[in-house]
Order: C-alpha cells, then structure tokens, then sequence
C-alpha cells in the first residue's frame, strides 16, 4: 500500500508547488473545453466511480485470508502480493478521481465526502492488510531466494521483498505493528493543530501602504506585499507579519516540540538511531548525503553572499535588509505569455530530450491532461498527479500569463513525465518513485526553459530579470531549504539529547542559523531578532526530513541539465532511462546509472559552479549599464 498511504500522507501522489498570489479567476462554465482537465478518462461518471469503490471494497475480506500462510508456498505469497497490488491500484485510482474533482471547486462538499469515503477505505484495508510485511520480514533471507527462483511471478515484487528483509530489524510484530497503525490518528495531531491555527484562526494584521492601500497580511497577502516596490512598505510588512507570530511563539513552539516528539517516538520504538537516521532510511539514503550537503552549502556560503551583494547592488541600497530579499530588482520589466505561447516556448525548450518526449507534451496539451486558468474556488497553486496508473498523468496549474506561470507549467510537466515514463515502463508494484528523486525531473524542466530563454533574448533587462529569477530559484531552493534542513536536524538532536524544545530555544536556534547563512555579522544583510521566528511559519518543519530533498534534487537536476546541454554522449538516453525507473532500485543507484553521483560533491559543485557564472553575468551587464 505504498502509493496510496503516502498520497493520504501528502506526499507520492502530488508533486506541486505552493499556492500563489493569482489574476480574478473566471467561472468555469465560461472555459473552453480544451483548457479543462478530462477527469473522465479515469471513470466516465462518479455513479461509475461509486460503483469502481464498492467493488473494491468487496475485495477486502479476501486479503485476510491470507494470513498466516505467506510462507507455505511461492505461489501464496503470490497471490497475496497480487492481490494487495490490484487493490492499491484501484484505491489509488479512486482518491485521485475524487481528490481532482475536489480541487477543481473546493467548495462543493460533494467531492470532500468523497474524499473522506476513500480515507476510510483505506484505513480499513490498511488495517486488514497489516499482516503482510510483518510475515515476509519473519520468513529468513535464503527462502525469499527459493521463492523468487521458483515462481517467476515474484520478479516484479523483488524490489518490496528485498526492501521488507533490508528493514527487517526496524519491524515489529503485527500486534504491534497494528498498533502503530491506529496510532497514527494521533501522530496526525500536531500538523493538523499547526494547520487549521495558521491558516484559519491566526489573528492576521491589516496595514494601510505608503499610497493608502490596506491589506491583510495573511500568508497569501506576506507572500504578496513583502515584494513590495517601495522599502518602507515592505518594512511595514516585515514588523506586522512576524509581530503576530512572535506574540504566539509558545504555542507554535509547544507544535513543532510535539511534532519532533512524534518523530523521535516512530524512530525509538523502531531501535533506529535517531529521527534522521529513521526518516532516511524509508528510501535507503545515507545520512552522509544529509549531513555533506549541510556541509557544502556551509562551505559555499560565500557564493550565496556574492548573491546578496548583488540584490544590494541592484537596490541600490547601503545596507541589504532582510526585509529587502524579496523585492524586485529589475524595473519595468513585463514578461508576459498567452497560455498558447508558454505550450511553443516549453516544447522548444524541451527539444534536447527527444522527439518521444516531444511527442507526450504535446499530448499532455492536447488531450486535456491540464487544468489550466484559476476559477472561483479551484485550489491554489500547481501540482502534477500521476496516481492512475492505467491512465495518464494529470497537471493542474493556475496560469496568470507570467513568466513564472511558464516555468510552472515547464516544472509541472517534468513531474508529468516522470510519472508517465514510469507508469509506461515499470510494472506497478515498481512504478512510484521516492521522494529523494521526484524533483530532478522538474528543475531539470526549468534549467532547460531558462536556458533556451536567454539563448534568444536580446534585451539586457530582460535577460537581467532571468538570470536573477534563476539565482532566486537556486538561493530558494538550495539555500533556504538547506538552512530548513539544518535547522531541522539541530532542533531534533536537541530533543534526543533530553533538553527542552521551547518557542523561545526555536527562535533562538533559528536565528544563529539565519544569521549565518545571511551574513549577518559579516555585514552582508542585517537580520532583525524579531524575524527569527520565522520557524513558526514554515509547515514543512513538520513533515519529518522532508526539505532536504528540494535541494539534492536541484543540485541532481542541475548536473543532468549541464550535460544534456554540453552534448555528452548518453546524456539524454540516460535521462529517459532514469526517468523510466520509477522505484525499480533505490533513488540513489537511480541517479547513479543516470550519470549523477549523490554520494560524491560534483552535483553540488556542478550547482555552485553555474550559479557563479550567472552572477558573472549579471555583473558584466551592470557594469554595461553603468550601475
């Protein structure tokens, strides 16, 4: 049950990006057809995906009957895997049905109740099925052999049996298993708090602007106004938004302590190491991986202050704030795109990976696996699902005409594309790939837009714009998620070494970590104490070790882009490849047969190196300018 307890989780099902500040959506009715997702490539109707659920439903008592009985014969525990396999399938099938149909109006109860139907479902088969990994870890290594040699059926699911016997000494048994099972409706109770609290009933500020304009700085209107043009309003913003927060750092502290609580609790009762050490091996990462890249961005910290001189620069200011990080820096510059025209610039920009990969974009295009303008009560931001198996993937965008819209859409594609090389290539049991890996296909998607985007620009503010819409992405994504990770793995050895996790010691950890990534006693740009409660804003804190991965992910696709680009021999049937292997090995041997190391710094270097040279860049055109 992979693929649909981690799409319940938030995770395996959804790769997106966050909601963002978007044009007035028109109504639906008044779309053509062709920018609309057809949902009724998955069921024709929801009477047919009523139906599709009671059928498997049905299908649930007959797993149980294989209990006790895994290691009798090859062929039983065949059909046990088989069986578990067509259910996943089918539930996975269901929830992306009902979860899409929910997100195209968020406000119909209809589709949340479907939603809530499936959630059901599958904890009840989850609780039915629970059996199964405890009894495949209990049977020894050498008839697990005998079993594959002998039934032929059972070469698919070698990856999960070897997978069940590698994390065999972290299993329990299966009344203890059961019971971890059920405690998760507990364990969901830090995320939950922390959620409905920041979003529903956190008392937000209201700020009137330098022309008069007043906003409520929720988290929508911050991600908004702290872009602000002129520097007193985005200071105005800066002192309103994070006040509110710091006048609740106690009870946000007391969150994110029971969220580390939870995940030391999984980690111990498991005999792991440490949190990091549990939350890694789920994908069978090293902790070398999380602690060299903590390390390197530490060694490169340089790099991201030449970034900054170079905001300051383009300021024009004495001394770079942090509430000046956000702001724009090039003016009077409009990159504006049809959605028509963004399909031409990412099909051209696309054309390094192959006339095949060409071909499936201008499906996704034209067979109307995208849902493409914001309408009333549609979900915020953009997100590929690529859960229906048997179908095809799914992208939903929210297209404002922007050039970050064009990128999304490029971004959003390479996650399509992944899912769909794997989903073509894989059997099901191999198809859904790891989280350490789900992002390299779609940075890789923007390396290679942006890059075909300067290649035919001729104006220097425009380019200007580019190239720093570039770095902001690396000092986003690299950076920023690196300082997460960091902060992450410091406030979790803390609580393992039994001392408290208070609001005050998080903002006090935050901020030594803040101010060093940002130069703070360098002179580089200032940090106020009051911002280092920032912690509190960040939901990813509580999705255990997750953030990590936007940056080794960036550093991977990086690598794959620079030699792509350069003409390498193989470069790009590696590509493919990697994408067709869903999770047929672990993600670090994955990337490894692609040509990209995770275990060695050249990823890492490889982003450094590109990131210098754009600065250069940059440098070479302000001082064309003059400025």
């Amino acid at each position: 049950m992979k693929r649909i307890a981690s799409a319940l989780a938030g995770f395996g099902l959804v790769w997106g990006l966050a909601p963002a500040v978007g044009a007035q959506p028109r109504d639906r009715s008044e779309l053509p057809e062709r920018y609309t997702w057809r949902l009724e490539d998955i069921y024709p109707s929801d009477e047919a995906w009523v139906k599709a659920k009671d059928a498997v439903a049905a299908q649930f008592d007959r797993i149980t009957e294989f209990r006790g009985t895994l290691a009798q014969s090859p062929a039983r525990l065949l059909a046990c895997l088989e069986l578990d396999s067509r259910i996943d399938k089918e539930l996975s099938r269901l929830y992306a049905y009902a979860h899409m149909r929910s997100d195209v109006d968020t406000r119909e109860p209809e589709y949340q109740g479907m939603k809530q139907q499936l959630q059901q479902l599958v904890t009840q088969y989850q609780s039915k099925a629970s059996f199964i990994a405890p009894e495949i870890a209990a049977m020894d290594r050498a008839t697990i052999d005998s079993f594959l040699e002998r039934e032929p059926g059972l070469k698919i699911y070698r990856m999960a049996l070897d997978d069940i016997q590698r994390t065999k000494a972290h299993r329990l048994s299966p009344p203890e298993e059961q019971i971890l099972a059920q405690a998760g409706l507990l364990a969901a109770a830090p995320v939950t708090i922390y959620s409905i609290f920041s979003n529903a009933e956190l008392p937000f500020p209201e700020i009137t602007l330098s022309d008069g304009t007043q906003v409520r700085l929720n988290q929508a209107g911050y991600s908004k106004y702290r872009a602000a043009p002129l520097r007193s309003d985005r200071e105005a913003v800066f002192q309103a938004f994070w006040s509110t927060f710091d006048k609740f750092q106690l009870t946000f502290g007391s969150q994110l302590a029971a969220q580390v609580n939870r995940d030391m609790f999984y980690a111990r009762v498991r005999k792991y190491e440490s949190a990091l050490h549990s939350a890694l091996d789920r994908d069978n990462i090293p902790v070398d991986v999380y602690h060299t890249l903590i390390r390197k961005v530490n060694e490169n910290l340089d790099s991201f202050h030449r970034y900054l001189a170079l905001k300051q620069r383009m300021l024009g200011v004495d001394q770079l704030k942090y509430s000046d990080v956000y702001a724009p820096v090039v003016e009077k510059v409009k990159l504006e795109y049809p959605y028509d025209k963004a399909t031409e610039l990412v099909l051209d920009a696309l054309r390094p990976l192959g006339s095949e990969y060409l071909r499936t974009v201008r499906r996704a295009f034209n067979e109307r696996w995208i849902d493409v303008y914001p309408t009333p009560g549609k979900r915020a931001g953009a997100y590929c699902n690529g859960s229906c198996y048997d179908v095809h993937p799914y992208i939903l965008l929210n297209y404002n005409g922007q050039y970050d819209d064009v990128s999304t859409l490029a971004h959003e594609m390479g996650h399509a594309m992944h899912s769909y090389y794997s989903n073509k290539n894989q059997p099901y049991p191999t198809a859904d790939y790891a989280t350490f890996v789900a992002e390299v296909a779609s940075t890789l998607n923007e390396a290679l837009l942006i890059h075909k985007m300067l290649s035919t620009i001729e104006d220097d503010n425009v380019k200007l714009s580019l190239l720093m819409n570039y770095l902001d992405g690396i000092k986003g994504t690299v950076f920023r998620q690196t300082q997460f990770a960091e902060f992450e793995l410091a406030i979790h050895q803390r609580a393992e070494q039994g001392e408290p996790l208070t609001g005050d010691v998080l903002t006090e950890i935050y901020g030594g970590i803040l101010k060093r990534y940002y130069g703070h006693d360098k002179g580089v740009c200032q940090i106020d104490d009051l911002y280092c409660v920032e912690w509190a804003f960040v939901p990813h804190f509580y999705y255990n070790f997750y953030v990590y991965q936007y940056a080794t992910s960036f550093t991977a696709s990086t690598a794959l882009a620079e030699k792509i680009l350069a003409g390498q021999p193989g470069a790009v049937d590696r590509t493919i490849e990697f994408l067709s292997a869903g999770g047929s090995d672990y993600p670090v041997a994955i990337l490894r047969k692609a040509g990209v190391d995770m275990l060695t710094s050249e990823p890492f270097d490889r982003t450094m190196e590109a990131m210098n040279r754009v600065m250069d860049q940059i440098e070479a055109i302000l001082d064309k300018q003059g400025r």
